[in-house]
């Protein structure tokens, strides 16, 4: 019996212990940067889930529509951008890519991607504009840059509902691409649903067996995410990101199978056997709007969604320049 307790002692230790300390406190004022960055992000959503909508597959429109804002973005930004078309419920669609050439000769490659797909019923302006604005915006705070790595940042298609863990998910056609082109991804990101943050006390809900261990029952913070696999990628994130960013954040490298664990496009990367994490605000287990039609631009917590994107942007720049 004590064996079993110590196992289970050390297999909680594994899973939750992470470097560094989550910021505590009240949020210092946003930067003249950050309050730039704040419009360019409410904007952002506010075309995506607002003018443009729900968009998928049944509102095929709505989703080209997606597809082109966030394809002119990225030209804006002064990126070449690659398009993977393929072939779902009989209409083609598309992953988009912007890309920074790595300096490195090895030709290790850094992604980060959202998904601009949302669910049927929803204009998804947490699930996923939110993500989609962060890598818009990333895209801004890195253009220009000479990393070591090569940095791709890509917009998906195709993560939602029926096409989650098929073979017509965005992420899934794109990563498998990667593997049979032999491209050596040394750490993939997926911005998953990151707009809503709260200090209402016993917000934040967990799925087992994780509500039992030492995680706040506030939802004022984001959440980084791994597979035990992934764990050494996830500790490096997640120690640059609280190292350099005031705001509340937590981590987990958890079974893969758990509830939560896998529900995004890092999973496709997974799969293919690429390192992976997902950074998100943990959706329905705080947020009350999660893949509903009252999940519109007015819900998301702009200032900390822009706290969170230039947190994000300084990690990945630390990313695509060392080893994870």
């Amino acid at each position: 019996m004590l064996g079993g307790a110590l196992l289970l002692s050390a297999a909680v230790c594994y899973m939750t212990d992470m470097p560094g300390e989550s910021f505590a406190g009240p949020a210092p004022p946003l930067s003249p940067e950050e309050a730039l960055l704040r419009e360019r992000l409410a904007g952002h959503v506010a075309m995506l889930a607002g003018e443009i909508g729900e968009r998928n597959v049944w509102h095929p429109a709505a989703l080209e529509a997606a597809a082109g804002y966030i394809e002119q973005t990225f030209r804006d930004l002064g990126y070449r951008v690659a398009e993977q078309v393929y072939q779902a419920q009989g209409m083609e669609v598309r992953n988009l890519e912007a890309a920074l050439e790595g300096a490195s000769p090895a030709r290790e490659i850094v992604v980060v991607g959202a998904h601009y797909d949302s669910v049927m019923g929803s204009p998804g302006a947490n699930d996923n504009a939110s993500g989609v604005a962060a890598l818009l915006e990333i895209a801004r705070l890195v253009a220009g840059h000479r990393p070591a790595r090569s940095l791709r940042l890509v917009a998906f298609t195709n993560e939602e509902s029926p096409f989650f863990r098929s073979s017509q998910m965005g992420s899934q056609v794109y990563a498998r691409r990667c593997r049979e082109r032999g491209e050596d991804i040394v750490a993939m990101l997926a911005l998953e649903t990151i707009g809503y943050y709260t200090d209402t006390p016993n917000s934040q809900h967990y799925p087992n067996p994780l509500y039992g261990l030492a995680y706040p029952h506030t939802g004022d913070f984001l959440a980084f995410v791994a597979n035990l696999s992934s764990r050494r990628l996830l500790r490096r994130c997640l120690g640059s990101f609280r190292a350099h960013t005031a705001f509340p954040c937590q981590g987990v490298a958890a079974p893969g199978w758990l509830a939560g664990v896998h529900w995004s496009d890092h999973w496709s990367f997974w799969r293919e056997g690429y390192p992976a994490l997902m950074i998100t605000d943990t959706a329905l287990f705080r947020y009350p709007h999660y893949h509903a039609p009252t999940d519109t631009p007015g819900r998301l917590d702009y200032p900390g969604l822009a706290r969170v994107t230039a947190g994000l942007a300084r990690l990945v720049t630390e990313l695509v320049q060392g080893a994870p």
